[in-house]
């Protein structure tokens, strides 16, 4: 098995120490828990970083971190975007480099601790094709996140478990575990913050399991946020009507038949 782990940054100079510091201990357990999982030991990993047109110097001193070779049997790869494309078009490029049979997606300011992912991979039993961090859960938490943010995010995953489904809590994480499978079949179009959303709501309309791990979201502690939040409200609304229009043709289909 081999995993792939796929960072998007923009502008995040400032978290490049934490990202090495608590990402790399913990992806050489996960390979070491895949190991174990799947009884074969030559799994390995990858780690690819999208620069998405940073203009703080992000990329180099992601590389002046993590070195050019090979370390524990993880390879580094780095992308870069010229200008900012956004969130979406990053993990689009993330995406197309991948060669691993289980792709991991994080927020790059570590508001879910890395320390997470083994947890995360674990549930992705033979049943499950996603899994996703869940704040919102009624077992997960959230601390210090500001709380206009947290209003707006959670009010977010309520429409969508109303328009969608009741049992998954949280549609906004991009702290996620997929099956290669499934992002080779979900063509996703944004490019912005909605685009983990829409991977999500689209796996679900496609039949694909998902399952939830209560996470705890936290306050990032180094930079600010790149959400741009007017932008963002509004691609969540425009996508929700497009949940309910596809589901009310779906319904007239079945009465027509």
């Amino acid at each position: 098995m081999r995993f792939s782990f796929i960072v998007p940054c923009f502008n995040e100079a400032e978290n490049v120490t934490k990202l090495h510091d608590e990402l790399l201990p913990v992806i050489e357990t996960s390979v070491i828990l895949g190991s174990q999982i799947t009884e074969n030991q030559n799994n390995s990993a990858e780690l690819i970083f999208v620069d998405d047109g940073s203009v703080d110097g992000t990329l180099s001193k992601i590389k002046d971190k993590f070195g050019s070779g090979s370390v524990s049997g993880i390879a580094f790869l780095y992308l870069r975007h010229n200008t900012n494309l956004g969130l979406g078009a990053a993990l689009r490029t993330g995406f197309s480099n991948a060669n691993g049979d289980v792709i991991v997606t994080m927020d790059s300011d570590g508001t879910y601790e890395f320390s997470c992912i083994p947890e995360l991979l674990s549930l992705l039993t033979p049943e499950v094709d996603i899994v996703t961090a869940s704040p919102y859960h009624k077992f997960g938490r959230v601390v210090g996140v500001p709380a206009h943010r947290l209003f707006l995010s959670k009010g977010s995953s309520l429409l969508y478990r109303v328009l969608l489904d009741w049992h998954i809590y949280t549609y906004t994480c991009l702290f996620r575990a997929y099956r290669s499978s499934v992002i080779e079949n979900i063509a996703f179009s944004s490019n912005d913050f909605l685009a983990g959303t829409e991977i999500l709501v689209k796996a679900i309309l496609q039949g694909w399991h998902v399952a939830e791990y209560p996470a705890v979201l936290h306050k990032r502690q180094y930079g600010v946020s790149k959400a741009k939040i007017a932008k963002t409200v509004f691609s969540h609304l425009r996508f929700q009507v497009w949940i309910l229009l596809h589901r009310v043709q779906l319904r007239m289909g079945f009465a027509a038949k």
